[in-house]
């Protein structure tokens, strides 16, 4: 029997949604919400005046209660019975992230064993047949298929194949062998 291909899959902004929390502080820190369509083609903490958000992913807790991505766990679920899949996320820029990371898997994904839980800080370490991240320098240096999975800050990058959300990336894989 053929070794299944591997699937890396990204965390944040792609199966965690760390956006509506960015939108909490940014109207606790500033007194409004903040619309998407203000902060479209970055990320919401290189807006003007708002750098300071991003200290807050230095903070213990700031990633063990972000919501799952609408339809993440049912397709990955699906993946995973054709598919390795790896959740690969570039955790150790902030130190504190790693513990509630992987309680955060372990509740939302538990069917992923934690042998595949990869807390790293260069993707480009990674080999598998297929990576799905929102960030662009990840694929870049990937050696597999890259999907790019939309987010506000690469909306205007065109050089992946690009999924919109967890049903494209159903469709994506129905068709791959």
């Amino acid at each position: 029997m053929a070794a299944k291909k591997r699937i890396a899959i990204d965390m944040d902004e792609v199966i965690a949604d760390v956006m509506p929390k960015f939108e909490d502080l940014y109207e606790r820190e500033f007194g409004r919400r903040i619309s998407r369509q203000e902060y479209w083609g970055k990320k919401i903490y290189d807006m003007e005046g708002a750098s300071k958000i991003r200290g807050f992913l230095h903070e213990k807790g700031f990633f063990a209660d972000l919501p799952v991505m609408p339809d993440s766990q049912d397709v990955v679920r699906e993946l995973a019975d054709r598919y390795d899949i790896f959740i690969v996320t570039a955790a150790m820029e902030f130190r504190n992230s790693l513990e509630d990371k992987y309680d955060w898997l372990e509740r939302h994904f538990p069917f992923i064993h934690w042998k595949n839980f990869v807390l790293c800080g260069d993707k480009s370490i990674i080999h598998a047949d297929y990576m799905i991240d929102d960030h662009v320098r990840n694929i870049e240096n990937f050696s597999g298929h890259g999907l790019l999975f939309t987010a506000t800050h690469n909306i205007h990058e065109n050089r992946f194949t690009r999924v919109n959300n967890w049903q494209e990336v159903r469709a994506f894989f129905k068709n791959e062998p």
